[in-house]
């Protein structure tokens, strides 16, 4: 018998971990206070159990994407072909469409079997994303560019809010999305950062403190040995200085310092100039993932 119930205790939410870091072994997966923290008013989190045992998990919650719900749908390998897919889906483009009142759902699809089930319930690609990925090695510290100052979040937490304010809340809405993109304070506070050492912030003094540039890395607990790359970022009247290859730079030194063998990032497509910085920074590419979309609800 396929059961779905919502993931609620601490024990649920492992075992909804548990789904994430088998289906997607190359991404970090939040710990569970990091997804406690993280809740977005109306996310559904779920779980698939078939005969009692653990077979698949589900989120659905508001997109990123303006007017938008995102969908995520996710079963084990040996549980594949028995319908829980399918009802993990309709479970939760139903409550997406009734309890949130969307009438458009997305999801990211990173494999093509996975495409081809999107593509049987009316999903339709409309963006892509490419991962890139480098292996660190001896990482010499970097130079900051003339009249700029790179300092941590842990050395000034106060930066952060400012860093989302000054460079942040303006440069989301310059990436080459598929509609329009929107993260509040609380959002970017909650899921932005995870390890304030190794989330950098760029300075300018004169003539007055102005935060101009940020870069992070989102510490896997899962696995020590790899990070991954949180949002790059300079502000407009400031970019073509160098600042974002120091930042970039500054995490892979850090990285280097605390023993991370392999840092990794997404970029989407349109993003040329961030990819082009990668690729000369050493990154090579490993995954593509789709964005697919179709609107509810669904029969």
């Amino acid at each position: 018998m396929l059961t779905i119930r919502p993931a609620e205790t601490d024990e649920d939410l492992e075992a909804w971990r548990r789904v994430r870091l088998a289906v997607l072994p190359y991404e970090r997966c939040s710990t569970v206070a990091e997804i406690r923290r993280s809740v977005r008013p109306g996310q559904l989190l779920l779980l698939a159990e078939l005969d009692g045992v653990l077979a698949g998990h589900g989120i659905t919650a508001p997109s990123d994407i303006a007017g938008r719900a995102s969908i995520a749908p996710r079963v084990l390998p040996g549980f594949r072909r028995r319908g829980v897919g399918t009802a993990l889906l309709r479970a939760l483009a139903g409550h997406a469409y009734a309890e949130l009142g969307f009438r458009q759902v997305r999801a990211l699809v990173d494999d093509p079997e996975s495409m081809g089930f999107a593509t049987r319930f009316g999903f339709a690609e409309i963006d892509r994303q490419v991962e890139q990925v480098r292996a660190i090695g001896t990482e010499p510290r970097p130079q900051a560019p003339a009249g700029v100052e790179i300092v941590s979040i842990a050395q000034r937490p106060d930066l952060w809010p400012r860093a989302y304010a000054d460079v942040a809340a303006a440069a989301v809405h310059d990436m080459a999305l598929e509609g329009d993109f929107q993260v509040t304070l609380e959002q970017w506070e909650a899921d932005w950062i995870n390890a304030p050492q190794a989330s950098f912030v760029a300075l300018t003094r004169e003539p007055d403190e102005l935060v101009v540039g940020l870069a992070s890395l989102l510490l896997d607990k899962d696995v020590p040995d790899r990070a991954e790359h949180g949002f790059t970022a300079v502000r407009r009247d400031h970019r073509g200085r160098g600042i974002a290859s120091a930042l970039k730079r500054q995490t892979l030194w850090w990285a280097a310092e605390h023993g991370i063998t392999e840092v990794y990032t997404w970029t989407q497509r349109g993003n040329e100039d961030m990819r082009r910085l990668n690729e000369h920074l050493g990154f090579g590419y490993r995954t593509i993932s789709v964005t697919a979309e179709r609107e509810l609800p669904i029969v």
